[in-house]
């Protein structure tokens, strides 16, 4: 599986963006999903994931109410949905899949990676 994250980008404090990552492989709907972020001096850490179907997702605390994490399967495609952003959710944020079941939360247990999307949150 191959992805590539879009949609970043500069939006101040309260504001929305919509974070698109797009797959290859015909397989794409057996693969657990997810999104994390990296600020810069920062570990990776997990933001949201979903299941196969999207009808199960987990999202880290900090962000709980605030994104949406959706998949649409016939278009290869996982979206994350942020709104009212905060400057400390300024980072690069990275789409990965892996073939485990749902439930997987920690960057080493995906095996497949975009290359990543700046959102800067300006105050």
């Amino acid at each position: 599986v191959q992805l590539q994250a879009s949609g970043g980008g500069l939006v101040q404090a309260g504001g929305s963006l919509t974070l698109s990552c797009a797959a290859s492989g015909r397989t794409f709907s057996a693969y657990t999903l997810g999104w994390f972020r990296q600020a810069p001096g920062k570990e990776r850490e997990f933001v949201a994931g979903l299941n196969w179907s999207g009808g199960t997702t987990s999202y880290a605390d900090s962000v709980k109410g605030r994104f949406t994490v959706s998949r649409d399967n016939a278009k290869n495609t996982v979206y994350l949905q942020m709104n009212s952003l905060k400057p400390e959710d300024t980072a690069v944020y990275y789409c990965a899949a892996d073939i485990s079941p749902f439930g997987i939360t920690h960057a080493y247990e995906y095996e497949y990676w975009g290359q990543g999307t700046l959102v800067t949150v300006s105050s």
